[in-house]
């Protein structure tokens, strides 16, 4: 059976009013991604586009532009993050217009990222700018809002039935009670069985997402819980800090050796309970924070290529209903997170990713 790859995808790529007046007129993904600078030698700062540009998510053309190049190296489909506060919705025009005009022809399904909205872009974690709230009445109202979408040929199911990702289920007051009423609205509009996702973005969202109503989990990377030692708690930073010659970078930020990330994801175990990897071509929030930023360093295409490799090659010991796998991310410029080239690696984390799938599965060349 063939591999579907599943890229989650930020949609922050055009202005919006709430942005101009949180973040200054003209805000996008962008501001923050231009101004990134390098903290530290060999810091790969900033990441700029290469093929697809400085794209705006309200074009057509350049939706079709990132669906073209994904189909064309083996991703089965975007995940697009859906913001929805107790009925107002965020950054939704380039995926309505998506569902409307039935261009791209490319399959999607949607998360919700259901967490306050912060400041937590520049460290101010607790300046909470619009906030997350609950209640069942809602609960009915945003999934009718998600049916039009459930109903499009392109959206993507497992065994039939559209699936649904929730980013932070231990937000939910009580998630089984959400989505009993989830999936009763949708045999009541005429939807018929639905997958609900957990996404173990944190160790509160980690466990069988059956024991609170929902189907599967979605493993996400990185995976904070299982992180190695920084680098400046190893013997050669600390030298080169005693002699003067180490960023500052190394303490007030948290970096990484993108190597040891993968070698550690290489010997996690696999659970009990049905969990659908995932892998990330890097990470690098620095874009976003001034200090505090997480950094996996030493990302290359052939360190990338070796993990994705070994999460195929294990999708069979999974007790998975497909073998699905999730990568993080599409877009995630800002957080040093993306497939789409850029100006350093170009294509070649997108070519990696064709070449071990084309060897895995019978993708059509």
């Amino acid at each position: 059976m063939k591999i579907r790859t599943i890229a989650f995808y930020l949609p922050q790529y055009h202005p919006i009013p709430e942005n101009d007046a949180w973040w200054g007129q003209g805000f996008t993904e962008w501001t923050n991604v231009t101004a990134a600078r390098p903290r530290f030698t060999e810091h790969s700062q900033p990441h700029l586009p290469a093929d697809l540009g400085f794209y705006d998510l309200r074009l057509p053309e350049s939706r079709v532009a990132q669906a073209d190049l994904a189909r064309g190296h083996g991703i089965s489909g975007f995940c697009y993050y859906h913001y929805w506060f107790h009925g107002k919705q965020l950054l939704q025009r380039p995926f309505e217009e998506v569902l409307r005009s039935g261009d791209p022809d490319f399959p999607f399904c949607l998360c919700w990222a259901n967490e306050h909205w912060t400041r937590s872009w520049n460290g101010r974690d607790r300046d909470v700018l619009l906030h997350q709230t609950y209640s069942a009445e809602d609960d009915i109202r945003h999934i009718r809002q998600l049916t039009a979408a459930f109903r499009d040929p392109r959206y993507m199911r497992i065994d039939g039935k559209p699936i649904f990702l929730v980013y932070r289920v231990s937000k939910l007051p009580d998630p089984a009670a959400t989505a009993a009423r989830w999936r009763q609205e949708c045999h009541a509009l005429g939807i018929g069985e639905i997958s609900l996702l957990t996404v173990e973005s944190i160790q509160e969202c980690h466990g069988d997402p059956r024991e609170i109503g929902f189907d599967y989990a979605v493993e996400f990377q990185p995976d904070w819980t299982c992180l190695p030692a920084p680098l400046r708690r190893s013997r050669r930073w600390r030298l080169m800090r005693g002699l003067g010659l180490s960023s500052p970078s190394f303490v007030q930020d948290s970096v990484f050796s993108y190597g040891a990330v993968v070698d550690g994801m290489r010997t996690k175990p696999i659970p009990s309970y049905p969990r659908f990897p995932c892998v990330t071509p890097s990470w690098d929030n620095s874009a976003r924070r001034a200090t505090h930023a997480t950094i996996l360093h030493g990302s290359t295409p052939d360190l990338y290529a070796e993990w994705l490799d070994h999460e195929v090659s294990r999708l069979p010991e999974r007790r998975l209903p497909e073998p699905i796998l999730f990568i993080n991310a599409w877009n995630e410029w800002a957080e040093g997170n993306h497939l789409e080239p850029d100006q350093h690696w170009g294509l070649q984390y997108l070519e990696k990713t064709r070449e071990i799938l084309l060897g895995r599965n019978d993708l059509a060349k």
